[in-house]
């Protein structure tokens, strides 16, 4: 029913300019719509990635988005380490990091958060 129609993800943070300064700059994605002062919104390949504030944000511990970057995993979190991202590192079972790439078989992952605790990652293989 849903399996044609694209999906928007939707990340709750307390600031918006601080999460602007973090997904542009950081992250490097373009806003494509500002819509207001209370939410922003990117485009990334072909998702939509919708910010929007909220007294609530930051309150999962799960990831809220999640980036599949094929076989760049490691150019991509070595880029984000030297503009000052934190990655999470886990013990997992079955899985060793390379520098801040989780490893499991052929699935490479790597989690990091943004400036409210939303947890982010990037898959590859």
């Amino acid at each position: 029913m849903l399996s044609h129609h694209d999906a928007v993800a939707r990340i709750a943070v307390k600031n918006i300019a601080v999460a602007r300064r973090f997904y542009e700059n950081t992250l490097g994605l373009t806003a494509v719509a500002t819509g207001d002062k209370d939410r922003v919104e990117y485009r990334s390949g072909q998702s939509t990635i919708r910010v929007y504030r909220s007294e609530d944000a930051g309150n999962t511990r799960d990831s809220t988005l999640t980036f599949a970057v094929g076989d760049r995993i490691d150019i991509l979190a070595r880029a984000l380490k030297a503009k000052g991202v934190h990655f999470q590192h886990y013990d997992l079972p079955q899985t060793y990091i390379e520098g801040d790439v989780h490893v499991a078989g052929e699935q490479r992952i790597a989690w990091f958060s943004d400036p409210d605790g939303n947890l982010l990652s990037m898959v590859g293989g």
